[in-house]
């Protein structure tokens, strides 16, 4: 007799299925891996500005440790960078504008995108354009909120 069989031997179909459900949802064989990213739909503009569909002055809110992908499509300004960017794409702190490890992106023209988790750390942040795109460059910019 077969180790599985001696096991489940007298157990009914019913008890069967029952402790397969289990086993399946606490094991996570039953569960995504991870929930999908939510989708941040963002326009690095050939005027030299962020834009998101619908908001007049743009704004990013997630909650900290969200995982979300940035779909940034950038549009040629005045001018680029050597090796071809034209927009960048970088998140500091606005209390001491220290940028935030691994979110700083060198934009090419076309649609990129990036998922990673929002900072850990509730609080205001601003994101600003790290290419001289234009001489409007310094308006290159926008708000970004993380909730606890």
């Amino acid at each position: 007799m077969s180790l599985t069989r001696w096991f489940f031997k007298g157990t009914s179909q019913l008890g069967l299925l029952a402790w397969l459900s289990v086993t399946a949802a606490t094991c996570g064989w039953a569960q995504n891996a991870q929930t999908p990213a939510r989708v941040i739909e963002i326009l690095a503009d050939h005027d030299s500005r962020f834009k998101i569909q619908g908001q007049k002055q743009p704004s990013i809110t997630v909650k900290a440790g969200e995982l979300i992908t940035l779909r940034i499509t950038a549009k040629k300004a005045k001018n680029l960078n050597r090796d071809g960017s034209i927009h960048g794409f970088s998140l500091l702190r606005a209390k001491d504008r220290q940028p935030i490890p691994d979110w700083d992106f060198l934009l090419k023209p076309g649609t990129q995108e990036f998922t990673l988790a929002a900072p850990s750390e509730p609080g205001e942040y601003i994101v600003v354009c790290t290419v001289i795109c234009s001489q409007d460059h310094e308006g290159m910019n926008m708000r970004f909120v993380v909730l606890p």
